[in-house]
């Protein structure tokens, strides 16, 4: 099939290249003409395991193009995903300019053939009924454009100087195209970055939110090589979830939301463990192996962050403020996150006292491991939090130290390798649990700080063999 994919993000650069993959020929395009260049040349804007091959494949084999022409991608595409961001404003809504943008310049490009338009922005509940408006204002805002340069034309090449009502009408009749025929579809992403090949090819479940039965054939044939496993996917089928617009919008919304509150709820749990003598992790243990609750998402820690829970949850809240309902667990899930990132500057002065003067080090700064993402990560607190107490702080990022990023990072010293972080260091925190944080030569850290304390704010640390290197482990709920 053809297909089109607006913004080349992360959502959307990733949908591309999968869909390729699957045999489907897909435009990504993008406002951003350093971005498509860099792309055509081969050079990704994101970190993602695996993703660079994908891309590549998919150029090489002629399926994958990137483009800043809107136009173009609508008049060879069938199908079109809007996947721009959707940040978070200050109030806590959804910024949707970029989704009303490209909606409305989409409408100017139709022509008489079908389309599906399909909404995989994470955007409010009830907007797939406000981007069909949009949508159909750009439409008819074109085929004005176009009648009054018809007129101009007209007139300046002398042609029907005294035209009478009905034959200005008549001209508005051969230019405005018939309404656009089109359906807008929810199609939200479960993805998660650092996994979102592997959450692409073998998804928990594939939601469409749509009543028009065209729509959901189309998007069925789409996704028909997942849904079979087809092209060498292997696994059981995956489910296809049918439901009504405003419900596959709730479902995204809903699944965030949820597992934001497990986390809050284990930390909640994790800070009183730690007043009362028990272990969490034997607590998380326990309660995971009820089939009811599950084992997922149930490390306490420092908490949630990244792109998706924080602006989810404060969308989620605002709508229910917009219709009259407090959201009360959830603002409660917010707070507690918001508090456990303190917590570990606290157990940092329960340790050292004073934190004026000393020299705190961070393992991570990613909000988590396999991504290149430091959008509302913990880690930005902790240095903010340090700095502002006097501590010099400093930080190693497998991929953070490697890339040269330093936008946000400047009241810390980003180091080149593990070794030089623990340099005279006072303290180190675990932060982000990257897979070689967890077989360090824990004996050599303890040589080179000044001080032997590791603050494992993860949970996911060896105790045994950190211990008996001559470290003390600090954890959380334990």
């Amino acid at each position: 099939m053809d297909v089109a994919v607006v913004g080349a993000g992360y959502v959307g650069l990733v949908t591309g290249a999968c869909l390729a993959h699957l045999g489907h020929s897909v435009i990504c395009v993008d406002n951003n003409p350093v971005k498509i260049e860099g792309l055509q040349r081969g050079r990704l804007p994101i970190y993602e395991p695996g993703l660079e091959e994908l891309v590549r494949g998919g150029t090489e084999a002629g399926r994958l193009h990137f483009t800043t022409d809107l136009s173009l991608a609508v008049q060879v595409s069938e199908v079109i995903f809007i996947a721009v961001g959707t940040p978070a404003l200050p109030s806590g809504e959804p910024d949707l300019r970029y989704v009303e943008a490209v909606a409305r310049e989409i409408g100017q490009h139709l022509d008489d053939r079908y389309r599906v338009i399909v909404n995989k922005s994470t955007v409010p509940i009830g907007s797939g009924d406000w981007v069909r408006m949009l949508i159909l204002d750009g439409a008819a805002g074109a085929a004005k454009q176009r009648l009054g340069s018809r007129e101009e034309s007209e007139l300046l090449s002398g042609g029907d100087r005294e035209a009478t009502p009905f034959s200005r009408g008549s001209l508005a009749l051969q230019i405005s195209p018939r309404t656009p025929q089109f359906d807008v579809v929810s199609n939200p992403e479960f993805l998660r970055e650092g996994s979102a090949i592997q959450d692409t090819f073998y998804p928990d479940r594939i939601v469409i939110g749509s009543n028009s039965p065209r729509a959901i054939e189309i998007l069925r044939r789409l996704y028909e090589p997942i849904l079979s496993r087809q092209q060498g996917l292997g696994g059981d089928p995956v489910p296809l979830l049918v439901t009504d617009l405003a419900s596959a919008e709730m479902i995204k919304y809903a699944a965030n939301a949820f597992l934001a509150t497990k986390i809050s709820f284990i930390n909640e749990i994790a800070n009183i463990c730690e007043r009362t003598g028990a272990d969490i992790t034997q607590v998380a243990t326990g309660i995971g192996l009820d089939k009811r609750i599950g084992r997922a998402f149930l490390n306490a820690g420092i908490g949630w962050g990244g792109s998706c829970f924080p602006k989810d949850l404060s969308a989620l809240i605002q709508t229910a403020a917009d219709y009259g309902y407090e959201a009360k667990l959830l603002r409660a899930s917010v707070e507690v996150n918001c508090e456990q990132r303190q917590r570990l500057v606290e157990k940092l002065q329960q340790a050292l006292k004073v934190l004026k003067g000393k020299t705190i080090g961070l393992l991570g700064l990613t909000f988590k491991p396999h991504t290149d993402d430091l959008r509302d990560a913990p880690s930005l607190t902790l240095i903010e939090q340090l700095h502002r107490l006097g501590a010099k702080v400093k930080a190693y990022d497998p991929i953070v130290s490697a890339s040269g990023m330093r936008e946000g990072l400047a009241h810390v010293i980003v180091e080149t390798d593990v070794f030089r972080l623990a340099q005279d260091c006072d303290a180190l925190v675990l932060v982000t649990e990257w897979p070689e944080f967890l077989s360090l030569d824990y004996r050599h850290l303890a040589e080179l700080m000044r001080r032997p304390l590791l603050i494992d704010g993860r949970n996911c640390l060896d105790r045994q063999a950190v211990q008996q290197a001559g470290i003390t482990l600090i954890g959380v709920g334990w």
